[in-house]
């Protein structure tokens, strides 16, 4: 007879898990909207990690990054930096969540503070436990330049936040504006920085601009008029060509995010390189519903993707904590290669690597610690989760894509 293997009944009960949570969704759901937002979230996440260090230098951290030493690995942000897909996912369920909302009455006030409740609750824990965090280094003697590199990477993420919640909160007015608006506003903003020696502070209003561009393109995608391959080719053929073009012939950085010592970045604030660039990952994530539409068919692969989105913001918040969380620990060890020396050859690009497990690790306890913010706590036996009930609510569906971005 053959012998049943020790994790045999842990991978039948996966896979009896993954198929509840296959047959709680709706036929009706689009899978590729939760799995295009999944990608987006583990490419921030790994972005993060790959191109952000925290040098020991003496008794103190400093960041730099692997892109100023070794500027010939800009591609991998190219694949990494991937907002532009926040932006298109979330203008397209915020500008089609707003539409049913309206259709079932619900009034814009409702609408709106029940999306930002969602956007905003779990970043009082992160807000929180860093403010005790950096008092308590600081009262223990802590390099009062040590303190500020922890606390800002650790906050970093909040400006997506303010800037999306900006957005989510004009969508009434963004349902029916033209993408070719706010990228000719980018356009002129760079024209008048760099073609004319314009103040760089201008550069600032490049942050909303930049990041409408793929947020009304999601609003076109629910007005169908994305819907054809057309459309998708030409956003990845003419913004692939028309970033090329800007690195090549206008000067822009090759990397899609910033490098410290660098005179110019491409994302603090949006550039026209960042926008047109996005345009291409918009176009391609077009391009790819169909693929994502029958891989999603697999339950296991669909429960991953669910994962994910239930849980999209507390990675999305925790993982520079994360990160850092690791450095600090392995500070006890001495210092250690891949996480507290320069990232100036490709020796520390394999240890960062392998640093990687451990990250994820730390994160997965951050996310036990904390996901009830995002989550709610669990529920009793016999009741629906949080999956079914908003798998089946049109409504609380389209609120959750806020919350997942």
């Amino acid at each position: 007879m053959r012998e049943i293997g020790p994790h045999r009944p842990a991978l039948n009960a996966l896979r009896t898990a993954a198929g509840r949570i296959d047959t709680a969704t709706p036929a009706e759901r689009d899978r590729a909207v939760d799995a295009l937002r999944a990608f987006a979230i583990l490419g921030v996440v790994l972005g993060h990690w790959l191109v952000t260090a925290l040098v020991a230098d003496g008794g103190a951290l400093h960041t730099a990054s692997p892109l100023h030493h070794m500027p010939w690995l800009a591609p991998i942000s190219w694949v990494f930096q991937t907002l532009a897909v926040f932006f298109l996912v979330g203008g397209h369920v915020a500008t089609k969540g707003y539409a049913s909302a309206r259709a079932r009455g619900v009034t814009y006030g409702k609408w709106l503070g029940s999306r930002l409740t969602r956007l905003f609750k779990p970043v009082a824990a992160v807000v929180t436990l860093w403010a005790v965090v950096a008092c308590g280094l600081l009262v223990t003697g802590a390099d009062d330049g040590t303190v500020r590199t922890l606390v800002k990477l650790a906050l970093s993420p909040l400006w997506f936040l303010l800037v999306f919640a900006a957005l989510t909160a004009a969508t009434p007015l963004l349902t029916r504006l033209n993408p070719l608006w706010p990228l000719a506003v980018v356009l002129h903003v760079d024209l008048v920085r760099f073609g004319f020696g314009g103040p760089s502070r201008l550069g600032w209003v490049n942050l909303a601009a930049g990041w409408l561009v793929p947020y009304t393109l999601g609003a076109a995608w629910t007005r169908g008029e994305l819907d054809g391959r057309r459309a998708g080719w030409v956003l990845l053929v003419g913004g692939a060509a028309a970033t090329a073009g800007l690195v090549a012939l206008a000067g822009y950085p090759a990397s899609m995010v910033g490098v410290p010592g660098s005179a110019v970045s491409n994302l603090n604030p949006p550039t026209l390189a960042a926008v047109t660039f996005g345009l291409a990952q918009c176009g391609l994530a077009l391009l790819l519903r169909e693929r994502l539409r029958r891989a999603m068919r697999r339950p296991l692969t669909w429960a991953a993707v669910a994962l994910v989105n239930l849980s999209a913001m507390t990675i999305f918040l925790w993982h520079q904590t994360a990160l850092m969380a690791t450095t600090a620990t392995g500070l006890l060890a001495g210092r250690l290669p891949g996480l507290h020396t320069v990232p100036d050859d490709l020796t520390w690009v394999a240890f960062r690597l392998a640093w990687l497990p451990g990250f994820v690790l730390v994160l997965a306890v951050c996310w036990s610690a904390f996901r009830s913010y995002e989550q709610g706590p669990r529920r009793t036996r016999g009741r629906r989760s949080r999956v079914v009930r908003v798998h089946r609510r049109s409504g609380r569906t389209a609120a959750r894509t806020t919350h997942g971005a």
